[in-house]
């Protein structure tokens, strides 16, 4: 077993960068428009060729409210009747990216995320799940992970029994806080009450896991109201728990404007409430994954970290990194062998494209050699804290030390200040390190000093 994370606020000082959160690398921010249609279509075929397994992320943009503190792709509107155009283009995306694959390709991870995907009424969830099943193979043992992000504002449970018919098996619950005084300056009033109906519903239809996300750094939020709702979501025991780091960033995301920045927690307050829930849920028993996750000893993600076979892509830690991920929707990412690409973000000219029969790819990425290499490096350092050299080696015919030569300082300072242990076959991130993992794949990052760090969040 790993050992446990240790704080320590000297380190945390000096190494809480902004900087990628490597769900890819090369990052998004590489993507450009010269990567296009065709490359997903030959992309798709080599899929097809190898039989690779597949992941499945569908994007529901709609919410009926708006919560200040997002920076997701969404539409914000009460008009229930936006959804159907919408169904109708996704429909025929699916159709298009189903038709370049074979039939024989198991989808053995599939996600709904947002946005709030139960914005769709019940019909027009089966409607949509019937026309997947119809043109991919989804499994039908429940041996898939199938999982849904969960609005509990708009859900209840007849539409959690509907999931569990459809074929959902987790579900994923966006809590943030629960303290009204942070509920109301970020425009999202959400009970206990109505979170755990959900969560009851969850296990009483035998979802198979249950993720529970909170934010800290929100406007009213101190370290001890943040520890009560730590407390309070502790006791209803959700498999895994996302505790995700507000970044601030009003001058990108127009929602976050309405955040009176007066009210944010200082820098102090803030790493405090970060400690104290990592003690708490420490003492719980819960496991640092990584990069803010934390799962049961007993979850998938603590065993295949365990096992060394964890991964890390588009949708997070995961253990499907072995599959092709296929991005259907709006802004929506796909991960096809070294090709990465995404679909526009903007909803009209994401309709017009398949109202034309074109699929609606704007821009991505087709990894090099040198990007292939340091997505392995990286992929190692963030999902299992460490990387063996030989097998880097082997796998890619280079000598480590002598290809990432220019690297070695940074590495040392790093070992010095403790935050890593170099070896000459490995580097190991120490328990005082691995709140700070981003850091360590940030020196592999070969693009990172060409970038504008204000696009990315701090760290911690």
């Amino acid at each position: 077993m790993l050992d446990a994370i240790r704080w320590d606020s000297d380190l945390i000082r000096r190494y809480d960068l902004a900087g990628p959160r490597y769900t890819s690398y090369p990052t998004a921010v590489q993507f450009h428009g010269q990567v296009g249609t065709f490359d997903l279509f030959h992309a798709l075929r080599d899929s097809r060729k190898a039989q690779r397994p597949l992941s499945l992320y569908v994007h529901v943009p709609f919410c009926a409210n708006i919560c200040y503190y997002c920076a997701c792709n969404k539409v914000i509107t009460k008009d229930r009747g936006r959804a159907q155009p919408y169904l109708q283009r996704l429909e025929q995306e699916i159709q298009l990216i189903a038709c370049h694959l074979d039939p024989a390709q198991k989808v053995e991870q599939l996600h709904f995320g947002g946005g709030t995907p139960t914005f769709l009424s019940h019909d027009e969830l089966r409607q949509l799940m019937a026309h997947l099943r119809k043109h991919f193979n989804l499994l039908d043992d429940d041996s898939g992970d199938y999982g849904i992000e969960i609005d509990p504002r708009e859900a209840d449970w007849s539409t959690m029994g509907l999931l569990r018919e459809l074929g959902f098996n987790r579900v994923s619950i966006g809590l943030q806080d629960l303290d009204p005084a942070v509920q109301r300056a970020v425009n999202r009033l959400q009970s206990l009450e109505e979170t755990r109906a959900v969560i009851d519903a969850a296990r009483t239809l035998q979802f198979r896991s249950i993720n529970i996300d909170l934010i800290y750094g929100l406007p009213k939020q101190t370290p001890d109201n943040f520890a009560r709702t730590v407390e309070e979501v502790i006791s209803l025991q959700p498999d895994r728990l996302s505790v995700f780091n507000y970044a601030h960033l009003p001058e990108r995301f127009m929602p976050q404007r309405r955040i009176n920045s007066s009210e944010l927690p200082n820098p102090v307050h803030k790493l405090g409430m970060l400690q104290r829930t990592i003690e708490q849920l420490t003492a719980a028993g819960y496991r640092y994954i990584g990069m803010d996750h934390f799962a049961l000893p007993d979850d998938e993600l603590a065993i295949a970290q365990e096992e060394h076979t964890l991964q890390r892509n588009f949708q997070g830690y995961t253990t499907h990194g072995h599959c092709d991920l296929i991005g259907l929707g709006v802004s929506a990412i796909s991960q096809i062998g070294d090709l990465y690409c995404q679909n526009s973000s903007d909803l009209t000219a994401y309709q017009n494209s398949l109202a034309s029969a074109q699929l609606a790819t704007s821009r991505g990425l087709v990894c090099n050699a040198d990007d292939r290499l340091r997505r392995a490096v990286i992929q190692q350092l963030i999902c299992n804290f460490k990387l063996d050299f030989a097998e880097i080696e082997q796998q890619f015919n280079i000598d480590f030390q002598g290809y990432f030569g220019a690297l070695w300082p940074q590495l040392q300072g790093m070992a010095a200040d403790g935050l890593i242990k170099l070896e000459h076959e490995r580097i190991e991130v120490l328990p005082a390190g691995r709140l700070l993992v981003r850091s360590v794949c940030m020196v592999f990052d070969a693009y990172l000093e060409q970038q504008n760090r204000q696009r990315f969040s701090r760290v911690i």
